[in-house]
């Protein structure tokens, strides 16, 4: 996500984890132990704390956000935790994912997307998750429902079901599940076929 001076990214500070059914969303992501686990725009990580616990020490989760503080809390917390099959990366997920080519089975983006999709990077996003994620990986999106209030950014920034799905499936992914993962968020899992998708150079 852009950063700016004297700024943090956008969304920085906020998390769905809090919000949503955990039991719901981790039954549907089925992970399996010893997966390589991307955490895109992962803030201070509360996915990715939860998450390098389910998969065990054979496992590994990449966390990346732009946000500093936000990495500097989650290395505090997998240390104070004793997590080793954690890595964490300070990098903007729309210039750089930190991770080989090839190399994820799942990629997670926890209420990002409508952020990316506002700050007008989510292509250039896309295209990092397309290199780094395996063929037959898995995309799973959590976003807000569409609608007004709190929690979540305002109504006119929020993505429907829809819109996600013809989004992601413009860059070869297959929408496997939808699931309502509680009052205001909703999971849409999606899988990775071999991608031949040609990016313009803009």
């Amino acid at each position: 996500m852009t950063k700016h001076p004297a700024t943090k990214p956008t969304g920085a500070g906020k998390s769905s984890f809090g919000l949503i059914d955990t039991v719901a969303f981790f039954q549907e992501l089925g992970l399996k132990k010893g997966i390589t686990f991307l955490d895109v725009a992962c803030g201070r990580g509360a996915y990715s704390l939860a998450i390098a616990d389910i998969i065990g020490e054979n496992g590994q989760v990449y966390a990346v956000d732009l946000w500093e503080e936000g990495i500097g809390v989650l290395r505090e917390e997998a240390a104070s935790k004793g997590i080793q099959n954690m890595t964490t990366f300070v990098s903007d997920v729309a210039q750089h994912i930190p991770v080989e080519d090839d190399s994820v089975d799942v990629c997670l983006m926890a209420t990002v997307l409508h952020d990316l999709v506002a700050d007008k990077v989510d292509r250039k996003v896309m295209k990092e998750i397309i290199r780094v994620i395996k063929p037959n990986g898995v995309l799973a999106i959590v976003e807000f429902y569409k609608k007004e209030g709190s929690p979540g950014p305002p109504k006119p920034v929020r993505l429907s079901p829809e819109e996600v799905d013809q989004m992601v499936s413009a860059y070869g992914f297959q929408q496997k599940r939808y699931t309502e993962i509680g009052p205001d968020n909703y999971l849409q899992i999606f899988t990775a076929a071999r991608i031949s998708f040609s990016f313009s150079s803009t």
